[in-house]
């Protein structure tokens, strides 16, 4: 006979939650708690990978204890204003407990009548987005358009500054979208997310980079001048290749101080190929726009002083395996892959499709930039220093 597993206590889904968060695998989660990895992932699906908002009880609402004292005032025939006024609690409000929650007996007992309030109050509530059909219509709108939850949420902030109505956090969108129990948001607007998980995932700490040998003539990053550390003035870039299935990859650069994004088709990740493909893209910029270029290890850049000569733009190149000091562009690469998931074969993209791409994320608001968008900001860049 199959053996019916044990319901989890409140402490062990706190521990389970709070080891997600940290970024912890099922597997590892099961062998810290010894439950089978199928009933953890059961709990961590059924919310989409959103803690659950713990239940408490409101303030305005009565206690085990004073329910206790309404029980102890009944007994001793007390009238409802004296057990209001000990209570310090308007009578109306007595009267309305015993008679919503005595029992069919017309007896009241503190114990039950404080479960079935509990119960009463574990029904389904429609979220913001389900009750305003135009604030629905808006953020569903933006997903569309690849906007991040954030994003939307400093959007309707900035267009509706004095509409609450039309204000919604960035994890209420998540929720809505993920725990399919809300409704509000069609289940297909998951597949406009940067990450199309099926749930959301805890942010893990990246692995360090990979060791790529020597590069004869590379300038470290570490002889960068100052200005370009503080993303002062425009025109300093980051690059790297980002991979595809069958050996293809794209160059992504990206401009540190507006982070405006360039993608470019290569036929191959030999360095040739990629400082010819980067020369060509460089020279259609205006005058001044690229000055320098960061990139990692990679030996695709083994041709750098080719690159350099042909533009007169300056390489450094960032310690092995630190990934961080081109942080703008790892994360430009990561949001790519909305558009380019792993293993996607990329050499039959074409330049326009990369240039459709480029342009959708440098025509979104950024966080970093405050709410304005990569295009704007380099706009802004060089019109003050034409």
């Amino acid at each position: 006979m199959r053996r019916r597993r044990e319901a989890f206590t409140t402490q062990e889904i706190r521990d389970l939650w709070a080891l997600w968060k940290e970024g912890h695998t099922l597997m590892e989660i099961a062998e810290s708690l010894s439950r089978p990895w199928g009933s953890l992932h059961a709990v961590i699906r059924r919310s989409g990978g959103l803690k659950p908002r713990e239940r408490r009880r409101s303030a305005r609402n009565l206690n085990l204890a004073e329910r206790e004292e309404i029980s102890r005032g009944i007994a001793g025939d007390e009238t409802i204003r004296s057990i209001a006024f000990r209570l310090s609690r308007a009578p109306s409000t007595i009267s309305r407990e015993i008679r919503r929650h005595a029992l069919d007996s017309g007896d009241y007992r503190a114990l039950e009548a404080d479960s079935r309030a509990w119960e009463r109050a574990e029904r389904p509530k429609l979220s913001r987005l389900s009750r305003n059909a135009a604030l629905r219509r808006a953020v569903a709108s933006k997903l569309k358009l690849d906007w991040s939850p954030q994003q939307i949420s400093a959007w309707l902030r900035m267009s509706y500054p004095d509409d609450p109505s039309m204000h919604v956090s960035h994890e209420t969108i998540y929720r809505t979208l993920y725990v399919q129990a809300r409704g509000a948001l069609r289940k297909e607007l998951v597949s406009h997310l940067r990450r199309q998980h099926p749930q959301r995932k805890p942010r893990h700490r990246k692995h360090a980079g990979r060791g790529q040998g020597q590069i004869v003539g590379a300038v470290s990053i570490s002889e960068r001048p100052s200005q370009i550390e503080d993303r002062a003035v425009p025109g300093h870039w980051e690059g790297d290749l980002l991979a595809g299935g069958m050996h293809s990859h794209i160059a992504t650069l990206v401009e540190r101080k507006s982070r405006y994004v360039m993608l470019i088709r290569l036929r191959s990740r030999e360095s040739e190929t990629v400082a010819d493909a980067l020369a060509r893209r460089v020279k259609h910029l205006p005058k001044g726009l690229m000055k320098s270029l960061t990139w990692d290890r990679g030996l695709e850049m083994a041709n750098h002083q080719s690159f350099s000569v042909a533009t007169d733009v300056q390489v450094y190149f960032c310690d092995p395996r630190s990934p961080w000091q081109r942080g703008s562009n790892e994360n430009t690469n990561g949001l790519l892959r909305q558009y380019f998931p792993k293993r996607m074969d990329l050499s039959n993209i074409t330049q326009q499709q990369l240039d459709r791409v480029a342009l959708k994320l440098n025509t979104r608001p950024r966080e970093t930039l405050n709410w304005k968008t990569p295009a704007e900001i380099l706009a802004a860049s060089v019109a003050m220093t034409g």
